[in-house]
């Protein structure tokens, strides 16, 4: 089986999603959302990169990260979300859906697919693009009828700063690809 070539681009750009084990609907769930919100805390705290921007489904998320100048490596920060997201989610939820099987064959765990897709933001319309798909996907998904609707994103925070208006993502969009 090839082994995926990961970027390591010191001070790079990223786009990441990550989906969750048989795209299971967990994530909204608000002990997964405070462990998330943890994780991420946790690992931001000891190994900083700034979230750029992010939006969480009910099986996947997606966010934007800038590493650090002196810092091209993201596989470990998400190795170690995830594992904290996961032992958090078993200790708040001791009846999650396959709860006793710490592994499968692939060696994936109960809450998240072994892997995730990135993608390094090459330039700013790169960036525009998928920061638009980011705070678009979930009408997309049907979850929403506008983005200003889904309280689980960074748009709110992209309409403060006047980069959207408070309308954007409500009315019928051209397909927007954010290459997955």
């Amino acid at each position: 089986m090839p082994h995926s070539i990961r970027s390591r681009v010191k001070g790079g750009t990223f786009f990441f999603t990550v989906v969750t084990q048989q795209r299971r609907h967990l994530l909204l769930r608000a002990p997964v959302l405070k462990a998330l919100r943890e994780s991420f805390a946790e690992i931001q705290s000891r190994d900083p990169f700034t979230l750029n921007a992010w939006v969480i489904l009910p099986d996947h998320l997606h966010c934007i990260w800038t590493l650090r100048e002196d810092d091209g490596e993201f596989g470990r920060k998400w190795g170690r979300i995830k594992a904290g997201v996961t032992r958090r989610v078993l200790e708040a939820t001791p009846n999650i859906p396959d709860r006793a099987i710490s592994r499968n064959k692939r060696g994936e765990g109960p809450v998240w697919q072994r892997r995730l897709w990135e993608h390094r933001i090459r330039n700013e319309r790169d960036l525009q693009t998928h920061l638009d798909y980011i705070h678009y996907n979930p009408v997309k998904h049907g979850l929403a009828d506008a983005a200003r609707e889904w309280r689980f994103s960074s748009f709110h925070t992209y309409v403060e700063r006047g980069f959207y208006g408070q309308d954007w993502g409500g009315v019928a969009m051209p397909e927007i690809s954010a290459g997955e």
